[in-house]
């Protein structure tokens, strides 16, 4: 089995929680007391261009919730939407141990809006672990599409077989298997070490 030399890593739901998934949209509407359906529907809309980095953030309130007044600000929005990301016990400084081995290219391959993800990568010190974010926002790809792993691919220079994408994604890790990478769906911490040291990835 040839030697994995670049592990991808998904960010939330393995490393922080979700940006702005079910979980966090539905909090957010409690909060604001906004019209479950009518903000799916708006955000449905916009969703893939918003995660492919082609409207801003503002551009996306403004499609979603500020199209009409609202008793709120869009700032505490802002604000709010912001403070749903916390780090997952114990992911991060695993993750932080690997790339001080030295051993690994350590890369994301996340769907994340720019500016959601650009807070997530400050505010976690993320640059410290990763040499490379392969984002939704930057490369104008959303997983599952086959053209983001490509070009995680094509931008590391690294075969396939050498790589491991983790996900807590099934439906995430089909495509890049079918390239050729090792993949991992996370569960829990102590599964995902058990998974890497069958590839043979150890600190």
């Amino acid at each position: 089995m040839p030697a994995i030399r670049t592990i991808f890593w998904d960010v939330g739901g393995v490393l922080l929680t979700n940006a702005w998934d079910r979980k966090e949209r539905a909090s957010a509407l409690e909060r604001f007391q906004l019209d479950e359906k009518e903000f799916h529907d708006r955000h449905e809309m916009v969703v893939s261009s918003f995660e492919r980095g082609k409207i801003t953030l503002d551009e996306y309130l403004d499609r979603t919730v500020f199209y009409r007044p609202r008793p709120f600000t869009r700032e505490g929005f802002r604000d709010y939407m912001f403070s749903l990301s916390q780090p997952l016990p114990e992911v991060p400084r695993f993750a932080q141990a690997l790339a001080d081995s030295g051993k690994y290219f350590m890369s994301t391959l996340n769907n994340e809006s720019r500016e959601l993800n650009d807070y997530r990568i400050e505010k976690y010190g993320l640059r410290k672990i990763f040499s490379l974010f392969v984002s939704s926002c930057f490369v104008g790809f959303r997983k599952p599409e086959h053209d983001i792993y490509r070009v995680a691919l094509e931008i590391t220079q690294v075969p396939a077989e050498q790589c491991c994408f983790i996900d807590d994604r099934a439906l995430n890790l089909e495509c890049a298997a079918k390239l050729g990478m090792k993949t991992i769906e996370m569960k829990r911490l102590e599964q995902l070490r058990e998974d890497l040291a069958k590839l043979g990835v150890t600190l």
